[in-house]
This record gives structure tokens, sequence and C-alpha cells, in this order.
């Protein structure tokens, strides 16, 4: 909703279809992420609207931690499936669900031969805890997207290198390297608007959860210190020609909602760059949500006439171009890399001047 709230119009309307249409005892599991307490709204539903004026059901939350790109594979290789229940019948229920995936007795849809892992944890917890560890979850990664980020700010004014102060962090067992890459900071459909729901939840409920306020303050920020950094080296932006590669959030989708790459674009527009792009899976759904942009067939062609290249998702063929033919197309051979993807040492040497988020110039 516009204040940030879940919008539960549609979880309502299932909830109530499924209860005019039982007659018998029902489990209904709740794998949206939805906010806590929703479960108890579901049951009362349940009850007001089941055929004939009374039905048995058991309500449940199994929220999912698949990512975009690589769902089907997480979905059969789970870290932990969280189970959140009020009754030892649905627990039952969702325990032989699960059955296959806990004794790994399935066959692999995504490898043929998948390496040997231990059976991933099944947390089973009330209702309320499960429907709250998809929102602290989601929260507490976008924290440390937004904590390496403003790490890699401080680099860049004392002198040090973001990427190595995260591999030294993430060596830490207690921390770990995942999420901490610093860039133009997160966006897609779920860590934006899980982290609105949540402060939503937090302000519901009565409690100030201003470090979430500071997660989401710091990544809408990353947008400004891009721009400083084109202003920096073009100094003027208005009509000059900037090529930018990738528009998706994040590489194997092309999911565009809340990516970073369409809002320092959209920043572009209005500072009158001309923009001309290129992603190989977001274009047309680019196209649909920003005008004023030439979306080009191929990367080079993105890249030629450009005074300025920015790298805005980390698309794996994009290390593989042929760099010394995208210099010599350029105007004026500057790279910025909003995701710390390229090597430094190789783009100075193709003959670009290339800048990156906390890393030493």
């Amino acid at each position: 909703l516009e204040n940030g709230e879940a919008d539960l119009s549609a979880v309502e309307k299932v909830v109530r279809e499924v209860a005019s249409r039982s007659n018998s005892y029902r489990l209904v599991v709740e794998k949206s992420t939805v906010p806590v307490q929703t479960g108890e709204y579901v049951a009362r539903t349940l009850q007001i609207y089941c055929r004939g004026g009374q039905g048995h059901f058991d309500v449940a939350s199994n929220p999912e931690f698949l990512r975009e790109g690589s769902a089907v594979y997480d979905f059969f290789h789970p870290d932990r499936i969280v189970v959140g229940v009020d009754s030892a019948r649905a627990e039952n229920i969702l325990r032989e669900l699960y059955r296959p995936i806990l004794e790994g007795g399935f066959s692999c849809p995504v490898h043929s031969s998948c390496p040997a892992a231990p059976a991933p944890t099944c947390l089973v917890t009330d209702v309320k805890s499960a429907e709250l560890i998809k929102h602290a979850s989601n929260s507490f990664l976008a924290t440390k997207i937004s904590f390496i980020n403003a790490i890699a700010d401080l680099c860049e004014r004392v002198g040090a290198d973001v990427e190595k102060v995260a591999r030294g962090m993430g060596l830490d067992a207690r921390i770990g390297k995942d999420f901490l890459r610093a860039g133009l900071g997160f966006g897609g459909f779920c860590f934006p608007k899980d982290l609105q729901a949540f402060l939503r939840i937090a302000e519901k409920n009565g409690y100030d959860f201003s470090l979430l306020r500071e997660v989401e303050k710091i990544n809408k920020g990353r947008i400004d210190v891009a721009l400083e950094k084109l202003k920096k080296e073009l100094w003027i932006l208005q009509g000059k020609a900037v090529g930018v590669l990738g528009l998706a959030f994040k590489p194997q989708t092309d999911d565009t909602r809340f990516a970073p790459a369409l809002e320092l674009i959209r920043r572009l527009l209005k500072e009158g760059a001309a923009v001309r792009a290129y992603d190989p899976k977001a274009a047309e759904k680019a196209s649909a949500e920003i005008a004023g942009v030439w979306f080009a067939p191929t990367p080079y062609e993105a890249a030629e006439g450009a005074e300025a290249l920015i790298l805005a998702t980390e698309w794996p063929e994009f290390r593989d171009l042929d760099w010394e033919r995208i210099r010599r197309t350029m105007v004026h051979p500057f790279i910025f890399d909003g995701r710390n993807f390229l090597d430094p040492s190789r783009m100075r040497a193709a003959g670009f001047r290339y800048e990156a988020m906390g890393r030493p110039g």
C-alpha cells in the first residue's frame, strides 16, 4: 500500500474462497510473506465464511526462502524449512509433505547428480514466530547490504578497499560472506517491500525500528553516490551520452521491479543525459517502465559514442566482453562499475578510467 503496509486483499479473497468450498477438514498454509498475526485473521475469516457456518480448519505458516534465478534449486535444497503450527495434526501433515526433501528421497530436476549435503533443519514454531522469521530474515539481509555500502563510503574517504574489508569480515563464521557486496544497493520486489512492511508492523505495535529506517535511507542514497561519481568525471551530464549495462535488479532474471539501474536512469534523464541501455533479458520490461531511453540490441551498441559506461547489473557475460573494442568506440573511456564486478587492473590496462564503489582509484 502507499504507506508501506502489505496489501492483504488478495489473501483475504482466497481465504474466503477456500472457506466457501470446504465442508471437511482443511489445513490452510500461508506461503506469502505476510505481516505477523495474519494467521489469526485467516483463521477468523475461515470460520466466518465456512460453508454451513462451521468447519474444521488449521492454519499454518510455511514461509519460502527462494531466490529469483535459482528458485527451483532452492526449493529442493533449502537451508531450513520453517513450519509454524498450532496443532500436532498440522505439523504432521507438513512434515509428511516435506519428507522427500528432509530425507533426500527425490531426483533433483536442476542437477542430475547433486553433491551429498546434510538434511535441512525442519524448524517447528508457532504461527506468529514463523510469520516473523521471514520478515526478520529479509530485513537482516538488507541490513548487511546497507552496512557494507556504508563501509564502502568510509573506505573511499580513508583509501581502503571495500572488497578486501568485506572478505576479511566474511571469513568470520559469525558474519559470513554473503550479502557483503558493495554497490548500487538492493532492489527487486522482496527486500524494499518487506523492509517497508516490517517498519509498518513495528510502528503499529508501538516499536520505533529506527535501525531499519537507516538501512532504507542508506540504500536509497546509493543513487546519489553514483551520480556524484559521474559528475566528478564528466562535470556536466546534460547532453552527454551515457551507456548502461544491466537493467534487471539482479542477474539471471528479467525482473526490473525497484531495480537500482532504472532509478539511476531516471535521475540521468532528469539531468539531461542521453541514455542508451542494454540487458540480455530485461530490456522489454524496462521499456514499459521508463521512456526516453534507447534500448540497444547489444552491449557494444550501448557503449558506442558514450562518454561514460555504467555497469548496473552483474551479468556474467559482461566480464567477457571485448573491452578494447568498447574503448575504441567510446567518446570518453570512463567506466563506472556500480557492482564492483570487473577487474580494475584489467580495465585500466585496456585504457579505461575506472571507478567503482569503495575501491581505491
